[in-house]
């Protein structure tokens, strides 16, 4: 019996060794679709390089906002900035992480890359289900030598809480005043038409699957799936379209200040040759979790000093140098680095 009792405790202890170990070596988080491909590809360079897992869960920004208040991961991750003053209340950081484009992708026969062009007129049209076919006059007038379809639009938008939403319907909501008085914006709306996919995979297949479709999602998701993605008219009056460059020159405008947590957004920055749909993807942590923010920093941390070039490669702008800096200081202020 003695020998019996020997064992087993040796196993408990040799059990709570392997679970602390594990717990050392893996980082939890959830949240946001939108950064999910850089994510995925960062957590694997990692883990070669140190040993460390990296789990995370795409599961909309809203779940990742619901989480780290629930206290379930070690970080959420949100492109829907949370203000400071909500924050404070959930005892949160918060700090940018990378930032891409949110472009419109069709499905429509004999549409390539970038011929179709939309403005902000059409697009609200479009998601407001007041445009409800290829060949509308609106949408001619602006693409004169493609040959639209008469064929009813299937408008497609995210069902689940996004930063992805958030972004779109906060540059629709800047641009189009009845989209503003009718849908709003934020992580989930009330939208007028179409039909609803979870996470930016699940709008992404949708529009794959629907001929005549139009959907919103993270540039990256637009590449591996290889949809079809459109110009689009900046707020400098020229079509754009959606790439590294154009990401950049909308990322240079964002005035992130760390005395407001990093609170700001990207959308429709006056920039020539500015993407006019952007933003940046956030990490939130919770203060009083000290051993986890400091393994969650040290990933960042790593990554700011050797994940741009896999960023670039998915077509997603790393945090400039001096953005960079900014973060650390806000790391080392608040004791996480």
């Amino acid at each position: 019996m003695k020998n019996v009792l020997s064992i087993f405790l040796m196993v408990f202890l040799l059990t709570l060794t392997y679970s602390s170990a594990g717990a050392a070596d893996m980082i939890n988080g959830a949240g946001a679709s939108f950064p999910y491909p850089v994510y995925s590809s960062w957590a694997y360079d990692y883990h070669k390089a140190t040993g460390i897992k990296f789990n995370y869960q795409s599961i909309g920004s809203g779940g990742g906002q619901r989480q780290i208040v629930g206290r379930t991961v070690d970080f959420g991750a949100s492109d829907d900035p949370v203000k400071p003053e909500a924050l404070k209340k959930d005892n949160l950081f918060q700090f940018p992480a990378v930032i891409g484009g949110v472009v419109p992708v069709v499905n429509i026969s004999g549409i390539k890359d970038g011929e179709l062009k939309l403005d902000a007129e059409t697009l609200c049209g479009i998601y407001l289900g007041e445009i409800k076919k290829w060949n509308d006059a609106k949408l001619i007038s602006l693409n004169p030598k493609l040959k639209l379809p008469d064929a009813g639009i299937t408008v497609v938008q995210r069902s689940d809480g996004s930063g992805t939403t958030a972004i779109f319907t906060n540059y629709l909501a800047g641009v189009c005043t009845s989209f503003k008085n009718k849908v709003g914006e934020g992580k989930s709306v009330k939208w007028p038409a179409g039909i609803g996919g979870k996470g930016n995979e699940g709008v992404a297949n949708y529009v794959k699957k629907s001929p005549n479709s139009i959907g919103y999602v993270e540039f990256a998701y637009a590449k591996q799936n290889k949809l079809t993605y459109t110009q689009l008219k900046n707020k400098a009056g020229n079509f754009v379209q959606p790439n590294f460059d154009s990401f950049g020159d909308a990322a240079e405008s964002g005035d992130f200040d760390s005395k407001k947590d990093f609170y700001a957004w990207l959308n429709n920055t006056p920039g020539k040759t500015s993407w006019p749909i952007a933003g940046a993807t956030f990490i939130l942590l919770a203060k009083e979790k000290k051993d986890s923010n400091v393994k969650t920093v040290r990933f960042f941390e790593w990554v700011f000093k050797n994940g741009d070039a896999k960023a670039k490669e998915l077509v997603y702008v790393p945090l400039p140098k001096s953005l960079k800096d900014k973060v650390r200081a806000y790391w080392k202020a608040n004791g996480i680095q």
